[in-house]
């Protein structure tokens, strides 16, 4: 059965909403749960504990938020019209587009059935407030509209003012005898809510209004308008994404691995490493807290009980993996994901760090699944921010007020772009094939094949014709600074990057060693003199970590640092001719002197020069962030179970005993006697059986067998075979 049949098989007659849910069937409730998935997390005892929960404000909360623009709308008009309803009232009250959406409330347990006519829970009238639609409170008398044609004309000007909203006024003293409000209070136009508050009543504001509850109502979305883009086009943008978004990941992590960042007190990456992030990975500061999430949620990065964000030994486990896998799984996570990367940097979010604990949004994944959803419905048409973000407003409407809500619309968007799903603001053939959970993405055959080589240039770059294998791009990025990226990545030789490289283990033949060996050009003759230079010099300059002391050989090296007026900050004292002593800790001053342009290496206790290893890892264990966000859509499988076991749950409500009546009682012999009598007969029975704790419930079964001591029984509360020890049974009755 189709749901637009299922809504309208629900309009028949029942004297109260638990009546009219147990009134519904199978098909019907299945629909409710799948329309509201908390009403089954966990599953109610019977109809009317399902009822209690549908009409509890957290439910009904999530529920009214489900809505669209035109829904709500509906509802609004429903909660301010006078119980009971009419199909008919609605309609005149609203637009003759509102029949399909009345049966939709059913649907959705907002409406019910009282008879002919229809009701709304008085829970949903308390939520949605006492001015719905901008209508005052309903009038303690009765009004004569005729009347009207004798007002004042003050009066109708005061009218005027309050009829589309806000319904009160205030006023100088509503006791004040001969005014234009003394009238309309007089004849129950306006009512005194204390001395100088007057509203309208609600059904002189819908007189007024011509019968209508709202100004102007919107049946359908806006339309959406934006550039029209071709498929080839779209699929060439989004796969140069696909391919950055998979490269930034594993740059970060290389990056991280080698020059590790620390969380800040309050949790999160300080802004100091996010920039220098960006620097490495040439990106925008936002778009590596974009990277950076999707590296934390994907579990393959973690911030270590020391405080060290490290990638964790997951990421050597995702680097083995195909791309498409790789992205499919970074892609999953982000629209499944409550985080909202956007937030970092935002001028009134200073607090809210990359990979801290403020980014969860709860509506974040709600929007996200409404855009993709926009962007599926509308092939190769780039939407327009401002129509995109007129859209979700309509399709998802702000009901709670603030500016995020906009934002979280150009914030997927753009997330879109980077990650490929869109490819020139229009929807990819990967994005589709994603959205539809198409078993093959086709990244795989899209993307280009891993090359093992590089060409190193006079000007001490290196060109990489295309995506470089794991093991050389790791090896490449220690000791080499990505200048520019595309389809052919440019790496750059400097002072500071082969310095990076012997900080982390590798000697000057290890360099030269690997560039000869992966290069089909010739690596020329200053870039062996700058690897040679750089590696005499490293080293010369040792610093300590006893807070802090610099060892040198060279005296002049020693002069020239102590004259150095950059240095200042750092104050440093000389207590030997070749040993400084400074108070600052030893890892700022290496930093302070590289950047003076001096070539500081780390020495231990022993007076040997520490290297830092160049693939750290995490030592605890990756920690993905939890999602916080609705209740997903229940499968098909839990649907028909939950039914089930709420259908169990009210037959044996129906056959409780009454109030102060005891759960069943038998002696064993007669237990016996009553289990053995009705095995296999399918016959149900009601037993009291008695928990762990002490504590004794009944269950509804039908026995099948007994063997050692245990009676194998269907359980009607869960609609499964159980075992039931036959001494914690406490007594046996026919159901």
């Amino acid at each position: 059965m189709s749901e637009l049949k299922v809504v309208r098989s629900i309009m028949r007659s029942a004297p109260s909403f638990a009546d009219e849910l147990r009134a519904r069937s199978d098909s019907e409730l299945q629909l409710l749960f799948k329309l509201r998935a908390d009403l089954i997390a966990p599953v109610p005892s019977d109809m009317t504990a399902l009822s209690i929960r549908a009409t509890s404000g957290p439910s009904l909360v999530r529920a009214i938020e489900s809505l669209n623009q035109w829904q709500f709308e509906v509802l609004e008009a429903c909660v301010a019209l006078e119980e009971p309803l009419s199909i008919k009232s609605i309609i005149a009250a609203t637009d003759k587009a509102a029949a399909l959406i009345i049966n939709e409330l059913i649907a959705r347990a907002l409406l019910y059935k009282d008879g002919e006519d229809l009701r709304a829970p008085r829970a949903l009238r308390d939520m949605i407030g006492t001015q719905p639609a901008g209508l005052g409170p309903v009038g303690p008398a009765k009004v004569k509209f005729k009347d009207l044609d004798e007002a004042p004309k003050a009066a109708h000007e005061i009218l005027e003012r309050l009829t589309w909203g806000p319904p009160r006024g205030q006023v100088g003293d509503v006791r004040k005898k001969g005014t234009a409000v003394a009238w309309l209070i007089e004849h129950h136009f306006l009512i005194p809510m204390d001395q100088t508050t007057v509203a309208m009543p609600r059904e002189v504001g819908l007189f007024l209004r011509k019968g209508k509850v709202h100004k102007k109502i919107t049946t359908t979305a806006p339309e959406l308008v934006g550039e029209k883009r071709k498929q080839s086009e779209i699929d060439r943008a989004a796969i140069a994404g696909i391919s950055n978004v998979l490269r930034w990941c594993h740059e970060l992590m290389n990056y991280w691995a080698e020059e590790t960042p620390s969380t800040l007190q309050a949790g999160g990456l300080g802004i100091r490493d996010l920039r220098k992030a960006a620097e490495h990975l040439g990106v925008t500061e936002n778009c590596a807290a974009f990277v950076a999430e999707l590296c934390y949620l994907s579990g393959i990065v973690v911030a270590d009980p020391d405080g060290r964000v490290l990638p964790t030994s997951a990421f050597d486990m995702w680097q083995l993996k195909t791309p498409e896998e790789q992205w499919v799984e970074i892609a999953t996570l982000w629209s499944l994901t409550s985080r909202v990367a956007g937030l970092v940097g935002k001028a009134d979010s200073k607090n809210v760090n990359a990979l801290g604990a403020e980014l969860d949004r709860v509506n974040a994944a709600v929007i996200r699944a409404h855009i993709l959803k926009m962007l599926l419905e509308r092939a190769e048409l780039a939407p327009s921010l401002d129509s995109a973000q007129s859209f979700i407003q309509w399709v998802y409407p702000n009901r709670r007020g603030g500016t995020l809500h906009a934002d979280l619309v150009e914030w997927t968007l753009r997330e879109s772009e980077w990650l490929g799903i869109t490819g020139q603001g229009a929807l990819s053939s990967f994005g589709n094939r994603f959205i539809e959970d198409a078993d093959s993405i086709k990244i795989n055959e899209a993307l280009p094949k891993p090359v093992d080589h590089i060409l190193i240039q006079a000007d001490n770059t290196a060109i990489a014709p295309g995506p470089l294998t794991i093991e050389i791009a790791r090896h490449l990025s220690t000791f080499a600074d990505i200048e520019s990226r595309g389809g052919a990545t440019v790496y750059r030789f400097s002072e500071s990057s082969i310095r990076r490289g012997l900080d982390h283990g590798h000697s000057g033949d290890e360099i030269r060693t690997f560039l000869t060996k992966t290069s089909k050009t010739p690596m020329p003759q200053p870039l062996e003199y700058l690897i040679s230079d750089v590696a005499r010099k490293h080293g010369r300059l040792k610093v300590g970590y006893a807070n802090t002391y610099l060892r040198c050989e060279d005296e002049a090296t020693i002069n020239q640092i102590l004259g150095d007026k950059r240095l200042e900050h750092l104050r440093l004292r000389q207590i030997a001719p070749q040993v400084i002593i400074s108070d600052t800790e030893s890892r700022e001053t290496i930093e302070e002197l590289r950047s003076a342009g001096y070539f500081p290496a780390g020495e231990s206790n022993t007076g040997s020069v520490i290297t830092a290893a160049g693939q750290t890892r995490a030592k605890s264990r990756p920690k993905p962030p939890r999602i916080i966000g609705e209740a997903t859509e229940p499968s098909q499988t839990i649907l028909n179970s939950a039914v089930r076991a709420l259908r169990a749950g009210e037959k044996a409500s129906a056959r409780q005993p009454q109030r102060g009546a005891e759960v069943p009682r038998s002696t064993a012999n007669e237990t016996m006697d009553m289990l053995n009598k009705y095995i296999g007969e399918e016959v149900s029975l009601i037993i009291g059986y008695a928990d762990t704790n002490g504590g004794v419930t009944q269950r509804i079964i039908d026995p099948l067998s007994i063997s050692l001591g245990t009676l194998v029984a269907r359980d009607h509360g869960s609609g499964e075979v159980q075992h039931f020890r036959i001494p914690r049974i406490t007594g046996v009755t026919p159901a």
